[in-house]
């Protein structure tokens, strides 16, 4: 009769196991010091500009003319006259509106349109999604004299329904390109298996694929309102009072003191204003929109 013996595994030497490399997770990767040169150095080149706009704007009288690093005597002095500005709460109030209305009524369209470019079956899609895009390449100040004329013969010259049609105009393209290709990447199967639940396309399409695209609703909504926040060409070719101007429009026409002031310090401090909610909103949505952004760029 034979004896099995069992082997107990022998551990390896504690020096070995140091010596032993160690796995590197998948996708992990090291990033080489010059990459991070190069990452300082594009995080500087950005934000620069506003740490100097901030700078401008904490500093009054003749420190503003001097090209100090640090305000010597910092004051928020422009801040509060900025605040005080009628006009510049009534922009601000126009902006707000102008830009969530162009952003809802986009997205709206923009949803419906890119759920039947990816889900009929038509033919030259390829075709309609470049005329569809080619739209946003078009330069506005094209159409910006025209615009002033039918605008000031139909009465929407001066309204802020005239500044949202032609906004939309720009926006809807770039909506629909985005959400396009985000729709491609949901599986049919999810609507399958609401029509054979009992459910219509629409309601499928509002309960289940809708759902599933807010990464890619949110990064178009937040590009889409950023563009009509920043557009100022057709805001100042459209618009002739104050009470129809937007916020960068109004900026332009800030004045100083006197005939010879120059409202640099207004002026920044009302930039810094309307840029800070942008930043703001851009950190709170950043998963989002890498996630809408990049959607449909792996497939697995």
């Amino acid at each position: 009769m034979s004896t099995l013996t069992t082997q107990r595994p022998t551990t390896a030497d504690p020096a070995t196991r140091r010596r032993a490399p160690k796995r590197r997770l998948r996708g992990e990767a090291k990033l080489h010091p010059l990459a991070w040169v190069f990452v300082v150095a594009v995080m500087g080149f950005s934000l620069i500009p506003f740490y100097w706009l901030v700078n401008t704007s904490l500093k009054k009288g003749a420190s503003l003319s001097k090209g100090e690093l640090f305000p010597g005597e910092p004051s928020f002095g422009n801040y509060l006259a900025v605040f005080q500005n009628a006009e510049f709460l009534v922009a601000l109030r126009n902006s707000v509106i102008i830009a969530v209305v162009t952003t809802t009524v986009a997205l709206v369209f923009a949803s419906c349109a890119a759920y039947a470019l990816a889900r009929l079956k038509m033919r030259r899609k390829a075709m309609i999604l470049t005329l569809i895009l080619s739209v946003t390449t078009f330069p506005a100040i094209a159409i910006a004299a025209p615009m002033f004329s039918i605008w000031r013969e139909i009465g929407l010259y001066d309204t802020l329904l005239g500044l949202i049609i032609p906004k939309l105009t720009f926006a809807l393209p770039l909506a629909i390109y985005m959400l396009t290709s985000f729709f491609k990447e949901i599986p049919r199967e999810l609507e399958e298996s609401a029509y054979m639940d009992g459910a219509s396309p629409f309601t499928a399409f509002r309960k289940v694929i809708l759902p599933l695209a807010v990464p890619g609703l949110a990064t178009a909504a937040i590009l889409v309102f950023i563009s009509v926040w920043n557009e100022f060409l057709l805001a100042v070719t459209l618009t002739t009072s104050p009470e129809a101007r937007p916020v960068p429009v109004a900026i332009a026409f800030f004045s100083g003191t006197s005939e010879f002031d120059q409202p640099l310090g207004t002026i920044s401090a009302a930039s810094v204003i309307i840029t800070v909610p942008l930043v703001i909103l851009v950190l709170l949505c950043q998963k989002r929109i890498v996630s809408g952004m990049t959607a449909g760029a792996v497939k697995g």
